[in-house]
């Protein structure tokens, strides 16, 4: 089900984070006081608005506490993200996600009402994104632009067949590389290999195939 967010910030980072998620097929409104950042953006987000997130009155315009996250990813100016952060949360913003340099900043963000802190050396915009959207996503490494590694919680609709059954790389263009199942890891699987529930499936595969899989929940 498509949802809305919002990304506050559009350099490398806040970009990253809402072309991940426009790509997922959710409304993306991105926000930025620069007019060559919000122009470069407006041929990949669904919508751009060009703005002072610091001015309440602007912020309380755009209507963010009715989206279904919003993402903090101002630059270096502490400032002005720990004021945006604090605006959104007591607007009734039911998810804000501030971004990071370091631990102290971290620490500060999480203090005056962030739900969380993401670190863009740590956390690539393709992760968070896959997070928001997908509850059964644990961790994921992306390969390229489209291609992924992911630890995913098994759907219930794989349960209880093998992974030839499943057929998983010709339906969705998916590889189980490996099933972690309690405290063991059963490398390279075989096709009679069955799912189980609580399985942790890793896979490999394109952005594309991903979201269909994360449809199975």
């Amino acid at each position: 089900m498509s949802k809305q967010y919002a990304v506050i910030g559009l350099g490398r980072f806040g970009m990253s984070v809402g072309v991940n998620l426009a790509a997922q097929g959710h409304e993306v409104l991105g926000i930025d006081s620069n007019e060559a950042l919000v122009h470069d953006a407006s041929s990949v987000l669904t919508h751009v608005i060009q703005a002072d997130a610091t001015d309440e009155e602007a912020l309380k315009a755009m209507g963010l506490r009715n989206f279904d996250g919003v993402i903090v990813a101002i630059g270096s100016d502490l400032e002005a993200s720990i004021l945006v952060t604090l605006l959104l949360k007591e607007m009734g913003a039911p998810l804000v996600i501030a971004k990071a340099s370091t631990e102290l900043q971290g620490r500060v963000l999480q203090k005056i009402g962030a739900d969380r802190v993401v670190y863009p050396e740590r956390d690539m915009g393709a992760r968070v994104a896959h997070s928001l959207v997908a509850s059964n996503i644990l961790d994921s490494i992306e390969l390229s632009p489209k291609y992924s590694i992911l630890e995913v919680e098994a759907p219930p609709q794989l349960c209880g067949k093998t992974l030839k059954e499943l057929n998983l790389r010709n339906r969705y263009s998916v590889t189980v590389l490996a099933i972690k199942r309690d405290n063991s890891i059963m490398a390279s699987p075989k096709a009679e290999d069955l799912i189980m529930s609580g399985d942790i499936l890793v896979v490999i595969g394109p952005h594309d195939g991903f979201r269909n899989l994360e449809k199975l929940k």
